[in-house]
């Protein structure tokens, strides 16, 4: 196989870009042109001419663009540029004029789009709307947020077939106005795209990518999905936030393209099975929000165009872009020193700017008549629970070098660390009387403009985390975000239940709407709709990221039933809706159904894990001695096959213990509150006993476990 070998070459930054908001156009001669469009509502489109960007036009709007497809006849050319602002799509000729304003009429902000010669597939947060030639055919109302939409190929299928990329982790797969079928995936889907050239052998094949990494395949049957492939996020990357289709590798098969939205460029080919398989990797500072293949820089070299959130669009191109001449290996390009000149004057230029502008502030700053002006700037963020290691991690990125994050909760959380973290960490002392559980100061080095940390929490304690963001901006101004950590926080939505478990059941019956339900149910888990969903009863199904354990909440007006086998779970339920009923002066009826089977069922499910965190505590304690006795031995064959696998593997322990505090004491506080909470039910108060209860865990087997929670009272 061919060894990708790829370098980064800028073409211009525009604004903030939203995802999917950079294509290129069709290839028309030697020069092949890019579309891209802001948030400060400039599309432009320029190509590359040695060297030289070179613009084709632009256009000024009013409202920021939020998406860019292109169009054209189906099965031909697509060249013509599409546009989402505000309410409405405009279509622009690949010279600029402006042939199409169509307002929808929506009543939010288109937010996604599809265009397959004169049919329009649109959705705004929650609406899907189908326009063909401009008037509207078909209509969905979704029972989550809408984050992508596409159409199988009209030329390949017998009727328009439109998929929706839904928070919920469905696709949903829509015939006319009505739902077809639903694909479950394995995280909420960001972005969708058709496979291979034209949705592979019979046309109905779609890539996704989700908000937690992953990247998969589904063939979409006349009744039936088939999931052919999913890769999975083992390395723990970011959201995948495009896809595309283009042959780098120039092997004569398309490779998939993959972006980021930690900065990760992908390139994966397909063996002979169809299997994806990595190829290349490069990593940007800042999120990829469009990612396409083409020629651009340079006739006969293929290269990845991407553009950024901060609005950098750049090609990562297959040309060399440098030459080694003379025994000083002085670093040479054709026309570089022109380049350079060129460079230069524009940054005298700008620093003279600047210099005015400085000036121009500090008069009118100090005048009688000045005017407190307090800038402003976007922060791109993200709050998502990891399935894989049951943690938050929050991601934020700005257009401007970021000087410092604070971070302050109500609540007792655990801040875990991030590899790619540059920034320096120091903790202040709290008082957890005063309601201030954590307060951690992040200060980043020069030219950083994405931070992620990654934030555990513990289920039955909720609040709110603040985080106070500094940029190295002048005047300095500082902005706060809010995220809420939820009673049930480390649960997430999935959509099997298993009824073969044993289930203990609490059920609510009041004076309440179901509107009031829904809001009470959204206080308490995560990844719910924040509208009240249509329909009489709600249906809603979660799983435990930290314990696989599961929940089934039910609800209709004046009724509430909820389904886990873990008692903790129904206790947290009982306690967090009695108070928001109470709130709201609503008298509740709660009767509760406790199954004793639930219990030794959730400490086994607890068990692998348990025995797991004492066996690497227990191995990371002799890691010490076992070094000293390697030191005065000059040979330690002697040793048991055991310890001389935690000798070998000494470093990887440890910073596997390091990558997990408080895990241990984590598990240990779940099966006290499973004690407390089982007797609770029963009407004992057994905290007395919990002394007992370590004293087993101190010498932890399972049967001994579940023995004692049997006969403790």
């Amino acid at each position: 196989m061919m060894q990708l070998n790829l370098t980064r070459v800028d073409y211009l930054q525009v604004g903030i870009t939203s995802p999917k908001s950079m294509r290129l156009l069709p290839t028309t001669g030697k020069v092949q042109r890019i579309a891209v469009g802001d948030n400060n509502g400039l599309l432009q489109c320029f190509g590359v001419k040695k060297g030289e960007t070179q613009q084709t036009f632009q256009t000024n709007l009013p409202q920021k663009i939020s998406r860019l497809e292109l169009g054209g006849p189906v099965g031909g050319v697509k060249d013509r540029i599409f546009i989402a602002t505000g309410p409405e799509i405009k279509g622009f000729t690949k010279k600029g004029k402006n042939f199409l304003t169509f307002d929808t009429n929506m009543s939010e902000p288109v937010q996604s789009f599809h265009v397959q010669g004169s049919d329009l597939f649109v959705c705004g947060k929650f609406i899907y709307n189908h326009y063909r030639d401009c008037k509207d055919v078909n209509d969905f109302l979704c029972g989550d947020e809408i984050n992508d939409v596409l159409c199988l190929p009209l030329d390949r299928v017998p009727e328009a077939t439109p998929v929706l990329a839904c928070q919920d982790r469905v696709l949903r797969v829509l015939q006319g106005s009505s739902l077809l079928y639903e694909v479950e995936v394995p995280g909420p889907p960001v972005t969708l795209q058709i496979y291979d050239v034209n949705g592979g052998e019979e046309g109905n094949e779609v890539l996704y990518g989700t908000s937690d990494g992953r990247v998969g395949l589904v063939s979409l049957g006349l009744l039936s999905p088939t999931h052919r492939w999913e890769l999975p996020n083992e390395k723990r990357n970011g959201g995948v936030l495009c896809l595309e289709n283009y042959d780098i590798t120039a092997d004569g098969v398309l490779d998939l393209l993959v972006g980021r939205d930690d900065g990760q460029i992908e390139v994966y080919s397909y063996d002979e099975s169809d299997e994806p398989i990595h190829r290349y990797n490069h990593t940007c500072s800042e999120s990829v929000r469009s990612i396409q293949g083409g020629i651009v820089n340079t006739p006969g070299y293929d290269e990845i165009v991407c553009s950024t959130y901060a609005g950098w669009v750049f090609g990562l191109t297959s040309e060399h872009q440098t030459k080694e001449f003379g025994p000083e290996e002085v670093l040479v390009e054709s026309g570089t020193a022109n380049k350079l000149m060129g460079l230069k004057d524009d940054l005298e230029e700008l620093q003279q700017k600047v210099m005015k502008e400085r000036e121009k502030y500090q008069q009118t700053a100090y005048s009688d008549t000045a005017v407190s002006a307090v800038p402003m700037f976007k922060i791109n963020d993200k709050f998502v629970l990891n399935r894989e290691d049951a943690s938050y991690t929050l991601s934020l990125e700005l257009q401007m070098p970021i000087d410092n994050i604070l971070l302050q909760s109500d609540v007792p959380v655990d801040l875990l660390d991030v590899e790619k973290n540059s920034a320096v960490v120091s903790h202040s002392s709290c008082n957890p009387e005063e309601g201030n559980f954590v307060l951690a100061t992040y200060r980043c080095q020069a030219n950083t403009t994405r931070l992620e940390l990654k934030i555990r929490s513990i289920e039955g304690q909720y609040g709110t985390i603040q985080v106070y963001i500094t940029p190295r901006i002048q005047p300095k101004t500082c902005q706060v975000k809010q995220y809420p950590i939820k009673p049930l926080s480390l649960h997430q939505r999935t959509h099997v239940f298993d009824n073969k478990r044993p289930c203990n059941t609490l059920k609510l019956t009041g004076q309440f709407s179901l509107a009031e339900v829904h809001n009470w149910v959204c206080f308490c888990l995560p990844e719910l709709p924040e509208r009240t969903p249509a329909g009489d009863t709600m249906v809603f199904h979660f799983t435990s990221t930290f314990l696989d354990t599961q929940l089934e909440c039910s609800y209709r007006k004046g009724e509430a039933t909820f389904k886990s086998d873990n008692i903790s779970t129904i206790s947290i339920l009982k306690d967090v809706l009695s108070k928001e009923a109470t709130k709201k002066k609503i008298r509740l009826d709660i009767n509760y159904d406790i199954n004793e089977n639930s219990i030794p069922h959730t400490l086994g499910l607890i068990h692998p894990k348990l025995e797991y965190q004492l066996l690497l505590a227990k191995k990371v304690q002799l890691i010490d001695a076992l070094k000293e006795l390697q030191v005065h031995e000059a040979d330690t064959n002697f040793l048991s096959p055991e310890y001389q696998q935690i000798l070998e593997e000494a470093d990887a322990l440890q910073i596997e213990f390091k990558k997990q505090p408080c895990h241990l004491e984590r598990l240990y506080g779940m099966i006290t509150d499973l004690f407390i909470d089982k007797n609770k039910f029963k009407g004992q108060n057994v905290k007395t006993k919990v002394p007992a209860l370590l004293e087993v865990l101190d010498n932890y087997e399972l049967k001994t476990l579940v023995d004692f929670f049997e006969n403790s009272v």
